[in-house]
């Protein structure tokens, strides 16, 4: 185990800095008492990936490794504090890229260390969802939407911190579906926001198929709707005409919202949740939000849903999931590893 628990930390303030490194953000926070967040720098490699059409990973890497030492200083600048003040150091311990996680896993360890402090790691779903605790108090029973680029899951929170994934993908998340439509559109990546933008301003939309699969499930599956979308438009070149990709991205999205949404609701009701969250990179889907809030409305079901800033791949949201350990005294040891594949399930407090 690394480090020991500081029990005035534990009575008082607990000083947290969270390192996040999964895919191609670099992020480093300091949160007070897991819900105050003093400071939550993000360095984002859009510009980098950008002309290769998606992340490319071993260029993730070494985005981390030029920049995580630095995004650490700022982070601590920001907050008004100093490494001494810290008083346990969190880190995504997976799932996400291996090579990108490594990088902040050594960096978490190196800092654990060197303040003689607990090192806790941590699932990178947990903190998609407890950052919504960052926003407002989660009641339990507790239903999440996780949209991301590579999750789309229904989890349910009976108590906190204990979760059960309820439905899954079984192929493209819904963020890597907007991607590969959005690149069907000629959009340049992150293609997401771009269709997102196009479809709420679109006057037509192409009907496009729901992908339901059993009736009891609450499983998703969007390759078939992205293969429609490339059906719709090789029809419309072969007769010779341009397609309408603005119709196009308002079908796709309607098509996404119908799905996801009327699970997530179904799932709300079946387990008596007191409340739904949406979470996840996806969430800053406007059009999906707006449908969602509609839907809780209608139903009366509480919805939380963290602000932008802390729906994209962020350390603070870290940070929120990492206090539930540390509340509890659930350390990690130095020898913890990075887990590309990390069952949430598992991760429960």
């Amino acid at each position: 185990m690394s480090g020991q628990p500081n029990e005035e930390a534990l009575q008082g303030d607990r000083l947290l800095l969270a390192i996040e490194t999964s895919c191609d953000e670099t992020s480093v926070a300091v949160v007070r008492n897991g819900r105050e967040v003093l400071s939550n720098i993000v360095s984002s490699q859009i510009d980098t990936h950008r002309r290769f059409g998606g992340v490319v990973p071993e260029i993730a890497s070494r985005k981390h490794v030029e920049t995580v030492t630095v995004i650490v200083e700022e982070a601590v600048r920001e907050a008004g504090i100093g490494l001494s003040d810290v008083g346990a150091v969190a880190v995504t311990q997976g799932p996400g890229l291996i090579g990108a996680l490594l990088v902040g896993v050594v960096a978490a360890k190196s800092l654990a260390l060197a303040l003689d402090v607990p090192l806790i790691g941590t699932h990178h779903i947990a903190g998609h969802i407890y950052a919504n605790r960052l926003v407002g108090d989660i009641l339990y029973p507790s239903v999440a939407l996780v949209v991301s680029g590579g999750h789309t899951e229904i989890v349910l929170l009976e108590a906190e911190g204990k979760f059960r994934v309820v439905g899954r993908t079984r192929d493209d998340a819904v963020g890597e579906a907007y991607d590969k439509v959005a690149r069907a559109l000629q959009f340049p990546y992150p293609g997401g926001p771009h269709v997102d933008k196009l479809a709420r301003e679109a006057k037509e939309e192409v009907a496009l198929p729901r992908s339901w699969l059993e009736p009891d499930s609450y499983d998703f599956s969007f390759s078939g709707l992205k293969s429609a979308v490339l059906a719709e438009i090789n029809r419309s070149r072969m007769k010779g005409e341009t397609p309408d990709f603005s119709a196009l991205a308002r079908g796709f999205q309607q098509s996404v919202i119908d799905v996801v949404t009327g699970k997530a609701i179904r799932a709300a009701r079946q387990f008596g949740a007191r409340q739904l969250m949406l979470c996840g990179g996806v969430a800053a889907n406007r059009g999906l939000r707006e449908r969602l809030t509609e839907l809780c409305e209608e139903t009366g079901m509480p919805l939380l849903v963290p602000p932008n800033k802390l729906c994209t791949d962020n350390a603070a949201m870290i940070a929120a999931a990492a206090d539930l350990k540390w509340r509890r005294g659930q350390f990690s040891t130095l020898d913890m590893k990075a887990e590309a594949v990390l069952s949430l399930e598992d991760w429960s407090v």
